[in-house]
């Protein structure tokens, strides 16, 4: 079981919770149990981007309709298109997040009622000050990527599917939180949207071996994390001889801004500030800001697992709490009557159902 019991983990803690309940079951797995995780949700399999059934918008319109009564929640997969080093692929953050995503939509589909998903809407995604300019990477203003993450949420709403979970696969988390913010202050729907950053939700899987885990380095960007995730997930996009390793200086000691996971729980993340350390132009030209020619699938295992295990744990606590065509009271989480919301909550062309763009907004 490598070191994941015997190495030094003194400042880890899991919660009692059900969620710090199932982390310590995934941390504390054998690697038979680890393996047997991943098989249950078809861990590796190739991409079904483009295979019958497995997106919303790849399945049969009436299995659509049909599916939704057992499982009304959609996840969202939500990835870019950047710059990740020479050895892997710039769609690398898209495949990973939906690669994921299938996997369980796979696991719930043996239980008889698939989760929905979507194609990702953010092929291109929002990215820091200190990515812009590098080839490979394209940016979307940050406008028009709340604008259209927000019309895509209306429409899926207007389909019914009004339990949504952003899954995040990429360093644009705060522009996701305030597309859901902007949302409900101008639209005011009943439901349940959120935003999981899935990197930061199993940040303890990306320990580093000096505190109990499997990682020879912290996991920052095309680094030997993300390379390891994508030789497990999707090893058909990976060159590994074309791997280069780098790192970048920041112009402030260290301690002050946290890696990518906040594994240290520093004062700032890395995305509360810009000029405390040189563009990746200036600086890291290969795309790459860490050692990738570390990388190895078999360290990764331990981290997806448990990702996987914990958005079926998000899954099966929202359906608990309502169950398919039940949602949250409006007249507690909105600012609208259910008399006004009726006509707009039925089943989509029943009797009375009007769609979602009839309602007036209540933008602020």
């Amino acid at each position: 079981m490598s070191n994941w019991l015997e190495t030094n983990r003194k400042d880890l803690f899991f919660e009692d919770t059900g969620v710090g309940r199932l982390k310590k079951k995934i941390w504390e797995a054998s690697d038979k149990e680890i393996d047997q995780i991943l098989a249950d949700y078809g861990i590796p399999s190739h991409s079904e981007l483009g295979k019958p059934g497995t997106y919303v918008q790849t399945t049969i319109r009436q299995k659509v309709i049909e599916n939704r009564k057992k499982n009304d929640i959609v996840f969202i997969p939500i990835g870019c298109t950047e710059l990740h080093g020479r050895h892997t692929v710039t769609a690398l953050d898209t495949f990973m997040v939906t690669q994921l995503l299938e996997g369980v939509r796979r696991y719930t589909a043996k239980r008889g009622a698939p989760v929905n998903l979507v194609w990702t809407p953010l092929n291109y995604g929002g990215h820091p000050h200190h990515h812009i300019g590098m080839p490979g990477t394209i940016h979307l203003e940050d406008e028009a990527l709340k604008r259209v993450l927000i019309d895509v949420m209306v429409g899926l709403w207007n389909d019914g599917f009004r339990k949504q979970v952003l899954i995040n696969n990429h360093g644009h988390q705060w522009l996701l939180e305030a597309a859901i913010q902007e949302l409900q202050k101008t639209w005011n729907l009943p439901g349940m949207f959120r935003v999981i950053d899935w990197h930061r939700a199993v940040r303890e899987f990306f320990r580093t071996k000096s505190r109990g885990g499997d990682w020879d380095t912290d996991f920052v960007h095309a680094d030997e994390a993300e390379t390891s995730v994508m030789l497990l997930l999707a090893p058909e996009y990976v060159e590994m001889g074309l791997a280069e390793e780098t790192t970048v200086e920041g112009f402030l000691p260290d301690g002050h801004f946290d890696k990518a996971v906040d594994p240290f729980a520093r004062p700032s993340k890395w995305s509360e500030g810009q000029g405390h350390s040189p563009i990746e132009l200036a600086s890291i030209p290969e795309g790459v800001v860490g050692s990738p020619n570390i990388a190895a699938a078999h360290k990764a295992k331990r981290t997806i697992a448990a990702i996987l295990s914990y958005l079926t744990l998000v899954h099966d606590d929202i359906l608990e709490a309502f169950p398919p065509g039940q949602l949250p009271d409006p007249e507690k989480t909105t600012m609208r009557t259910k008399k006004e919301l009726e006509p707009y909550l039925k089943e989509p062309f029943t009797k009375g159902w009007r769609p979602i763009y009839a309602i007036p907004k209540m933008g602020l």
